[in-house]
């Protein structure tokens, strides 16, 4: 048995009650949090004197698309639709040794900034391109985070009405054939689990009705949770209402694709009646507000979303489309973008924290293993230097954290294994990352 005490920090547990200290401590025992409490803590284990910092649960990343790294930084000025139809070109000539680089410097950059869990929505699979679900498999182990791959997939090209190009989509029966294969080869649905496998039809512009249906078929009958896209752009209302006559909440609910089972991405363009909906039938959605404003999709009414109860976590998203790629900066994002719709006290400091954890543990069906700081969770913990240039003499840690500047870590704990020391990652070489990514990156460009 093996047991570590981090002593002498605030603690911020993010529990139902909101319960935090000023100068507490945390007991981690084989993995699991055991003890929570204020002052002294108690003798024996590994000691880790955490004075200057602040301790909260790892935050979960409840949207992203980890192969984009390999593409920051193009089509700087495009809306969503504009930016999809010049980078699909480029997506269709990844592989799975791109993939992999791609999706390995997205994880460690995610670790470095505080993230535990991520979900990464995987939707492009180019022919005899290797087994795509492998590689982010493969990244997620180098890394050391838990990881919800949503094994994505699109069967409406351009000569269906679709944004892909043809050859970048599959056929129905194999999209469905392909996301059931994920699941019986890589999904564990252990308390524990460090992967899991979700089914996720990209939208409703890249994926037929049949698709979407089956998914939600198949899905459920293995016992595994669904996403996509969904309200991101008034572009996907338009021709939603021009295809279905109805908006895309409206699509989704039609097709069975609201639930406790579901969250969304983005959910920016919602109707009062779809909010309500979302939060009478539990649907989570995830808030990705740096994307959002990089694409300049909308403002999504985060305010409402979680006073109808809905789930409401944070994504980073993709990387060409967030080229930041952490997420402790997200939490200082959503809570500008809810106070610019709403006003000052539209979004709360430690709301922001609350959707980054516990929100996002909802919207991924762990909110009894993670999300929060409390004995009988897994120990996947942040713990924040607050006492720096760029923190110190700010009273309140929560306020620090969600208001300036990501702090760096000086300790990230998935299971109570260290991942992330003194601000670097300890599980992998973040220099032989980075090469890798410029290699993967370069090989995309060359080939154009």
């Amino acid at each position: 048995m093996s047991t570590l005490v981090i002593e002498n920090a605030a603690v911020c547990t993010v529990d139902r009650a909101g319960t935090e200290y000023a100068t507490g401590y945390v007991v981690v025992t084989d993995g699991w949090i055991t003890q929570v409490g204020e002052g002294a803590a108690p003798e024996g284990g590994q000691r880790l004197d955490a004075a200057g910092c602040l301790v909260t649960p790892g935050l979960i990343n409840t949207h992203h698309h980890l192969y984009q790294w390999a593409t920051r930084g193009l089509a700087a000025d495009s809306t969503l639709f504009e930016w999809l139809v010049e980078l699909y070109p480029v997506w269709g000539r990844l592989d799975a040794g791109i993939t992999h680089a791609a999706a390995t410097a997205g994880l460690a950059k995610l670790a470095t900034t505080g993230c535990t869990t991520v979900a990464d929505h995987h939707y492009v699979f180019p022919a005899d391109a290797g087994d795509q679900i492998a590689a982010l498999a493969e990244a997620r182990q180098r890394v050391g985070v838990r990881l919800h791959v949503v094994r994505g997939s699109m069967d409406r090209g351009e000569s269906d009405g679709g944004l892909p190009p043809d050859n970048l989509v599959e056929r129905t029966e194999a999209a469905l054939l392909g996301t059931e294969r994920a699941i019986d080869t890589h999904h564990d649905p252990a308390p524990d689990a460090l992967l899991r496998v979700a089914a996720g039809p990209c939208s409703p512009f890249t994926v037929s009705r049949e698709l979407m249906e089956g998914a939600a078929e198949l899905a459920r009958r293995k016992g595994v949770r669904l996403h996509t896209h969904l309200a991101e752009t008034l572009d996907e209302e338009k021709q939603c209402l021009e295809e279905e006559g109805c908006t895309p909440a409206e699509y989704a609910d039609e097709l069975g694709w609201l639930g406790a089972d579901v969250w969304l991405a983005h959910t920016v363009h919602l109707a009062p009646q779809a909010v309500r909906r979302m939060g009478e039938t539990g649907t989570g959605s995830a808030h990705c507000p740096t994307s959002n404003g990089r694409l300049g999709a909308g403002i999504a009414p985060v305010r409402d979303l979680l006073d109808a109860g809905v789930p409401v976590g944070l994504g980073v998203d993709g990387a060409a489309s967030n080229e930041a790629g952490g997420l402790a900066g997200e939490l200082h994002q959503s809570l500008l973008q809810a106070r610019q719709r709403g006003g000052p006290r539209a979004l709360t400091v430690r709301q922001a924290l609350w959707m980054g954890t516990m929100g996002g543990a909802r919207c991924l069906g762990r909110e009894s293993e993670i999300g929060s700081i409390e004995p009988g969770k897994l120990a996947d913990l942040a713990i924040w230097r607050m006492d720096g240039l760029d923190h110190a003499g700010i009273a309140d840690p929560v306020a620090a954290l969600v208001l300036g500047t990501p702090p760096p870590l000086a300790r990230l704990l998935v299971g109570g294994h260290t991942v992330v020391d003194d601000g670097r990652l300890t599980t992998t070489d973040e220099s032989a990352i980075a090469a890798g990514l410029r290699t993967a990156s370069s090989r995309l460009r060359d080939d154009r």
